[in-house]
């Protein structure tokens, strides 16, 4: 169950927590430049208020992405994180996603899932009061 405190939406994704997990998922279309994903995680940053969480981040919304998008997000997007499990489930988002890792090095544990439930099952292993 999800407290009405426990949402919050902007223009580009929507975010909760459940189960000690924060749910992140990116609206339908969305495409990430630097601006939108430096306000996406100052708004995550502020409704996580100031508790790590990991977390569960669905990019099947996410149409593409740039080179200074993925580096902000490899290093600043980790901010407040104990883990990431990326929620994939088109080729090119899996191709954009394992570059991501190999090349732009998360600085918290991430994974990428071709399933919410895999996904869920990784970070259940961060996740604390439960």
């Amino acid at each position: 169950m999800i407290a009405a405190h426990d949402f919050y939406e902007n223009r580009f994704a929507k975010f909760w927590i459940a189960d000690g997990i924060l749910f992140f998922e990116y609206k339908p279309s969305t495409l990430i430049d630097l601006k939108v994903a430096q306000l996406v995680v100052t708004d995550r940053i502020h409704f996580q208020r100031e508790r790590a969480y990991p977390i569960l981040c669905d990019l099947r919304g996410v149409v593409s992405i740039d080179k200074a998008s993925r580096d902000y997000l490899a290093q600043l997007g980790s901010v407040l994180a104990t883990a990431v499990g990326l929620v994939v489930h088109e080729k090119l988002l899996l191709t954009i996603s394992t570059f991501y890792l190999q090349v732009n090095k998360p600085s918290v544990p991430t994974q990428i899932f071709s399933s919410e439930a895999a996904a869920l099952q990784y970070l259940k292993g961060f996740a604390v009061g439960k």
